[in-house]
């Protein structure tokens, strides 16, 4: 754009119209790379012409820091009001999924109350991409990443070659970005991490509370992590229980008190649960279990999901 303001008219008429053409050809979403590169005014003229033809339009944002104080103002009005990467989010996940830190690493993470941000469930939420190294983990850690990535609040990010663990460990010109091609395609359909990221993925596309609904944790602890995540608009009521074992052993995840006694149905097992009271649940390594129910009973969730 030469010289010109990146404040300008001008400046703003060219970038909305060259989106809009990808809108009209298709385009559900927007990843905006280099957020920081335009001022926060200019995204936020932005989003507004955007969204006064197209309401209620999905962005997000590459703004590159661990803080999320950094990072947070993108979300807000003023400030671009889109959504972001979620760096922070990002880092805890590689502790505990790379490093093998417990599942409390994450919780610093979460901010469940949405402070800093606007909208903590629109978070983009990933552990790699291109633009750094790849997760150097096991093929166990990419399959307990993805347990809690596509059960956890926020919307997956999957960066291509990770449902087979491709390139793993290699950084941004060392590998990382390697062509995947026609046979690595076929190659991962026969893998472990594909095989059980297509389970996960499939069981939170059929379930709004996954998708949508608030977190509440129970638990974050070692290799253990319990949490529901609730939903409720326009009639439609869904509550889920996901437990998660990131461990090599059998173990058992006891909740005190079921949040709500009821029949609860194990999508995986097409099975129901009459549960209420005290409840040990066992896990294999490894594993997750997700359990739901049509209601959001009657506990305070929106008290309980503050942390």
């Amino acid at each position: 754009m030469g010289d010109l303001n990146p404040d300008s008219e001008q400046v703003l008429d060219y970038f909305v119209n060259a989106y809009l053409q990808w809108i009209e050809q298709g385009a559900s979403a927007f990843r905006i790379d280099t957020i920081r590169h335009m001022t926060p005014a200019f995204w936020e003229k932005f989003s507004q012409r955007i969204r006064a033809k197209h309401p209620g339009f999905f962005m997000f944002a590459e703004a590159f820091d661990y803080k999320a104080e950094n990072i947070a103002h993108f979300t807000k009005p003023g400030g671009g009001s889109v959504s972001v990467l979620d760096f922070p989010m990002k880092a805890a996940m590689l502790d505990v999924f790379e490093k093998n830190a417990g599942f409390e690493r994450i919780s610093p993470a979460l901010y469940l109350n949405s402070e800093p941000y606007r909208n903590v469930y629109e978070l983009a939420t990933f552990y790699d991409n291109h633009d750094m190294a790849r997760m150097n983990a096991t093929d166990r850690g990419f399959i307990n990443a993805h347990n809690w990535l596509f059960t956890a609040r926020g919307i997956p990010v999957i960066y291509y070659g990770s449902e087979m663990g491709f390139m793993r460990g290699t950084v941004e010109h060392a590998g990382n970005r390697n062509y995947f091609g026609t046979v690595n395609i076929e190659k991962a359909k026969s893998s472990a991490i594909y095989k059980n990221l297509q389970k996960i993925a499939q069981l939170r596309a059929s379930s709004v509370a996954l998708q949508r609904g608030i977190q509440v944790i129970e638990k974050l602890e070692g290799e253990q992590a319990a949490f529901y995540r609730v939903y409720r608009s326009e009639g439609k009521a869904q509550t889920a229980l996901v437990l998660l074992n990131k461990g090599e052993r059998d173990t058992v995840i006891a909740l005190a008190d079921i949040a709500i006694a009821g029949k609860w149905f194990d999508p995986v097992a097409k099975a129901e649960n009459d549960l209420k009271g005290a409840v040990n649940f066992e896990l294999a390594p490894n594993s997750v279990k997700v359990l739901l129910i049509d209601s959001v009973g009657e506990r305070n969730w929106l008290s309980a999901s503050k942390n």
